[in-house]
């Protein structure tokens, strides 16, 4: 086992019964040797407790944790990272609605022992059935983490995807008392952003881990909300000055905007009907206190634009067809 640095696996579960077997065996198919799997249950009420116990009482590489009391997501996230042992090199997150596929651990391991001043490995992913996170270029395998950063801020794709997409070194992990930050429902993305702003990033062209597009309460929640244009206005608003000039920042801060009131404009054309009155309330409520948040008033007129904009879309599509 000394030529395979320890990887610590987390599995944090609530009410995961149907696909956890799923996730624990394809921890336990892995081609890489030297790992352990951490399995946090949230008072689970559907068996996933005696589930992963049952995998445990057989496997000695498999731990399980247990909480007193349901906590919030991302304070069981935070509380899961907080168990990988202390010999570990590398911590991989796998959710257990998710799985990996069996070469992940020794792929990812393997370009960061390669490459040391990489923090953080990514790969393709296959979401249900499409793959993702494809937007490096092959064979580009190690890119520095401010230029990952500008390409993220400049329009370039996504290649964090979920804390399933990903591999940390351990390290990182154990340098923060809180991993994930609990007041952003996109705290998986602010970490990548805040360890590549001195770290490397890694990528893996191979498709290595699955992800399940889940009905989760905060998944559900953000993207009725979508949360994720406000956190990304202010997650670039936090780091992107570390790596654009002032007009690039004002560039890509400003086509933000617009696309966000773009959002709302379309959110608007939909709330017509009096069985969404209720939810347009908390809609603009949301909006308007999150920009506010960033040091933008929330402006009606762009509102309005943004749904001229959604109709002009909508003709030219239908003429298209036409």
């Amino acid at each position: 086992m000394s030529d395979h640095p320890l990887v610590s696996v987390v599995t944090p579960v609530y009410n995961g019964h149907a696909y956890l077997a799923e996730c624990i065996e394809s921890v336990l198919a892995q081609t890489y040797p030297h790992w352990e799997l951490i399995i946090l249950d949230n008072n689970s009420s559907d068996g996933s407790l005696q589930l992963a116990q049952s995998y445990a009482e057989k496997e000695p590489r498999i731990r399980i944790e247990t909480n007193a009391e349901t906590l919030p997501q991302m304070d069981n996230w935070n509380r899961s990272m907080t168990l990988i042992s202390e010999q570990s090199l590398y911590c991989k997150v796998v959710h257990a609605d998710d799985w990996l596929f069996p070469n992940c651990l020794s792929e990812m391991v393997s370009l960061a022992e390669d490459n040391p001043s990489v923090a953080i490995v990514g790969s393709y992913r296959l979401e249900e059935e499409s793959v993702s996170l494809d937007g490096l270029k092959y064979p580009s395998t190690c890119v520095s983490g401010r230029d990952m950063l500008r390409r993220r801020f400049l329009g370039g794709a996504d290649l964090f995807g979920s804390p399933t997409s990903i591999m940390y070194r351990s390290d990182e992990v154990r340098a923060r008392e809180q991993f994930y930050n609990p007041s952003n429902l996109h705290a998986d993305t602010e970490i990548c952003y805040e360890i590549l702003r001195e770290k490397d990033f890694g990528f893996v062209h191979q498709v290595l881990t699955f992800t399940r597009r889940h009905n989760e309460t905060t998944s559900t929640y953000a993207r009725r909300m979508q949360t994720y244009m406000p956190s990304d206005l202010k997650m670039l608003k936090t780091y992107a000055p570390l790596v654009l000039d002032k007009r690039e920042f004002r560039t890509a801060f400003n086509r933000r905007l617009r696309n966000y009131y773009r959002m709302m404009g379309h959110r608007l054309l939909r709330f017509r009907r009096a069985d969404n009155r209720a939810f347009w309330g908390e809609f603009w409520a949301y909006h308007a206190a999150a920009l506010k948040e960033v040091g933008e008033s929330f402006s009606r007129w762009r509102v309005a634009r943004g749904s001229l904009h959604a109709l002009y879309r909508a003709f030219l599509s239908k003429i298209h067809y036409e």
